[in-house]
């Protein structure tokens, strides 16, 4: 058995069996592995930014890693941005990077490049398999590591890959999040009977799952604490049924604004908050001086457990408010960001994934969405956009029972528009909405919040997207994936039914007046 077969078959043991690919030569013996080995399903992108972005997708929705393989340095280099958009929201992910056979490597060849230190940027684990006898069990690491919520990356060069001398290895042990610590729970619970102003900030575990949602819930109708969670958390359950839970805002403004007068910030599956960028005059997180703050569970520990002790301890007898079945009502007239929310709000259906790459234009999106049929939501985590469409993607394959929509923001899209023939070459039940307002709306608030003068010609042409305008229905319709156009609330609303009661892709182009 050659290293390609041996590596495939320790990742399906192991429970990792889709693998998004975007191979070139060097990884030519682990393509045809996968005529050995039919578990393991290959996904084709056109792009190494799709296969990383659909690695990320994928583990959210199915909470164990998928694979990606990738061609060499500049194979990996590509798809760098949505790596890093899952090692932020600590999605586990295995990449399998190809690289020159070991006798090859002295030459210098013209694709060779340090791919450890690439992989190093963005991987919690790295490692180089040396020989055909070492890939099984490296791979079997990779998997345990991952499973930490990580991403993994594992080096394989050509000859390793090809070279017979190779055995699958058992699959790794079982990992398992930490649990509470009796001495935070202590402190947390008496900071609660305190009555001073207080925020459980929650992410990570605890916003998807019901069950940690309605243990914070509980705690804070028992105490008067606040709920709030992370700006973009990675995957949030929502729906009636729930408690109301608000996201701490983006805008630094607004974010200093939400937690003004708080005196207790309790961590519960997030990290202390602090804005994405610096701004003249604004201190760099939202978090008030005088406020403490709390770790009650931090990512990669079990936040749903803790929740549920310090909810035992603290409010035992505490019911949480939920929220009651409600939608907005279906809009009519020009079509904005807050009547786009309103429609998808109004159709929104039962246990649909929602892909938010809105941007600028998801205003009212989470408000409108809130208290409607359950539903999950997959954000932006680490700001580096063009995740949506791959996101899809991923988390399509993963769930293909269920509908997946997608709200994605015209620039962005641009990034990695090629998801969209994946989307069809694989038949997946994705509904994309391209919010079209014909400009990279959220680098003109940018320019204003940093102080910068750019009323001019310059400085407008690098934010605008004319001149020519984007046509998305002829983008997505020459790569497969149906597609129509909506300028009123009334043609998306048309649009979006249709879309959902079709199987396969479709995509809206729903134009939007310029603010």
């Amino acid at each position: 058995m050659n290293g390609a077969q041996a590596l495939i078959r320790t990742l399906v043991a192991a429970g990792v069996d889709v693998c998004f690919a975007n191979p070139g030569t060097s990884e030519m013996h682990f393509v045809a592995a996968l005529d050995d080995v039919p578990e393991m399903r290959g996904v084709l992108t056109l792009f190494e930014g799709v296969a990383t972005g659909a690695a990320d997708g994928y583990a959210r929705m199915a909470g164990r890693p998928a694979a990606t393989l990738l061609h060499l340095g500049p194979g990996l280099g590509n798809g760098l941005a949505n790596l890093h958009n899952a090692r932020r929201g600590r999605a586990p992910l295995i990449n399998v990077v190809g690289d020159h056979a070991r006798s090859h490597k002295r030459l210098d060849a013209p694709l060779e490049s340090d791919i450890d230190a690439i992989a190093g940027t963005v991987s919690g684990w790295v490692r180089r398999s040396l020989s055909p006898a070492d890939v099984a069990a490296d791979a079997a690491d990779a998997v345990a590591a991952a499973a930490r919520g990580q991403v993994a990356t594992l080096v394989l060069p050509a000859d390793v890959s090809w070279e017979d001398g190779a055995e699958p290895a058992d699959p790794p042990s079982a990992w398992y999040a930490p649990g509470p610590d009796e001495r935070r729970l202590d402190e947390i619970a008496a900071v609660l009977r305190t009555g001073e102003p207080t925020v459980l900030f929650l992410g990570g575990d605890v916003v998807a799952s019901e069950e940690g949602l309605l243990a914070a819930g509980a705690i804070a109708a028992g105490s008067g604490a606040r709920l709030m969670c992370e700006t973009f958390p990675a995957r949030s359950v929502r729906g009636a049924g729930l408690p109301e839970l608000h996201r701490l805002p983006y805008p630094p403004e607004m974010a200093l604004a939400a937690l003004a007068g708080t005196r207790h910030l309790v961590l519960a599956g997030a990290s202390a908050p602090v804005h994405f960028f610096a701004y003249p005059g604004v201190p760099g997180t939202p978090v008030p001086d005088d406020c403490t703050v709390h770790l009650l569970s931090e990512p990669g520990e079990d936040g749903v457990v803790a929740l549920r002790e310090l909810c035992a301890s603290a409010t035992p007898d505490a019911k949480p408010q939920l929220q009651e079945f409600e939608r907005p009502e279906l809009p009519t007239g020009e079509l904005t960001p807050r009547t786009m929310a309103a429609v998808i709000g109004t159709l929104l259906p039962e246990n649909a994934i929602v892909v938010d790459e809105a941007l600028t234009s998801g205003v009212g999106l989470a408000e409108l969405t809130s208290a409607g049929p359950r539903h999950d939501w997959l954000s932006l985590t680490g700001g580096a956009i063009g995740d949506g469409l791959p996101m899809a993607l991923g988390a399509a394959v993963a769930c293909p029972d269920r509908p997946v929509i997608g709200i994605q923001a015209d620039g962005s899209a641009m990034y990695t528009i090629s998801a969209l023939w994946s989307h069809a070459r694989e038949r997946l039940d994705i509904t994309t909405i391209v919010c079209d307002n014909g400009s990279y709306a959220i680098l003109e608030h940018e320019l204003s919040r940093v102080g910068a003068q750019g009323d001019g010609d310059q400085a407008a042409k690098l934010l605008d997207l004319g001149g020519p305008s984007l046509d998305f229905v002829a983008v997505a319709g020459g790569m497969g994936v149906p597609a129509t156009r909506a300028t009123t609330a009334e043609q998306l609303a048309d649009r979006l039914r249709r879309a959902l009661a079709e199987p396969g892709p479709h995509l809206i182009d729903a134009v939007l007046r310029k603010r």
